[in-house]
């Protein structure tokens, strides 16, 4: 009797799996841009803030050190320098959220390439493939990034994102991970559920979501973050630009 049952529960389990395998999957191809959930809008499905990090003590001291001297700093009209100010790449998952900048998904079966509209990032999600060690992903401003569908939604994993790249200034080790879970929450919004897991830095992961709403008809643009701060001159010398040049 005990077999039997086994062999049912295995079955059934195979069916679900076969199902699941050939179900339609949600085509998210197309510009997206932030949903507010304000005016005519739901506010049931606008984007859900992060909480409050929660760090390591040996990080949460020069953490919350670090963000007082910025904000006095900011009150003198000082503000800190950004990656868009520095034109430096925001990398993940930061780069999925800048201001009010569309983001493009390109969807293929093997592939779901996303592409900021700020600063022209680029990531590649490679679909049902393995996940590489994160000591064997050489670290860099988009990591390695792997998904697989579960029902309508898109899991993505990421590792290998270098320490340099945070989100809202959090530091982070190279033992980082990353989870999205992508999906449709209603026909024209997306959700992009992000979780930030890591052991070394964060006592808890950090898990919020963006929204956003389809851009049917826009086009994204080309946005190039310029050197303002060099200039070459008449004999091709590069040189510090300053003030009345």
């Amino acid at each position: 009797m005990r077999c039997r049952y086994a062999f049912i529960v295995v079955c059934i389990a195979l069916l679900v799996s076969i199902a699941d395998a050939q179900a339609p999957r949600p085509d998210f191809s197309g510009v997206w841009g932030p949903y507010r959930g304000g005016r005519g809008g739901d506010p049931k499905l606008a984007a859900v803030p992060a909480g409050q990090p929660v760090l390591k003590p040996q990080y949460a001291k020069d953490f919350e050190a670090r963000r007082a001297a910025e904000a006095a700093a900011t009150q003198r009209g000082e503000p800190v320098a950004t990656n868009g100010t520095l034109c430096v790449p925001y990398g993940v998952p930061t780069m999925m959220s800048v201001a009010s900048y569309p983001v493009e998904f390109i969807q293929t079966p093997k592939q779901i390439t996303i592409v900021t509209e700020a600063f022209g990032e680029v990531r590649r999600v490679y679909m049902d493939k393995p996940q590489h060690k994160i000591d064997d992903v050489p670290p860099g401003y988009y990591g390695r990034s792997v998904g697989r569908w579960e029902g309508d939604t898109l899991i993505v994993d990421t590792v290998g994102i270098k320490e340099a790249v945070q989100y809202q200034r959090i530091p982070h080790s190279d033992q980082m991970r990353i989870t999205e879970r992508i999906r449709l929450a209603a026909p024209n919004v997306l959700h992009d559920q992000i979780t930030i897991e890591d052991p070394v830095v964060l006592e808890k992961p950090i898990t919020y979501t963006l929204a956003y709403s389809r851009m049917p008809d826009y086009e994204m643009v080309e946005f190039v973050c310029d050197n303002n701060r060099e200039y070459v001159d008449a004999n091709g010398v590069v040189r510090m630009r300053t003030r009345g040049k």
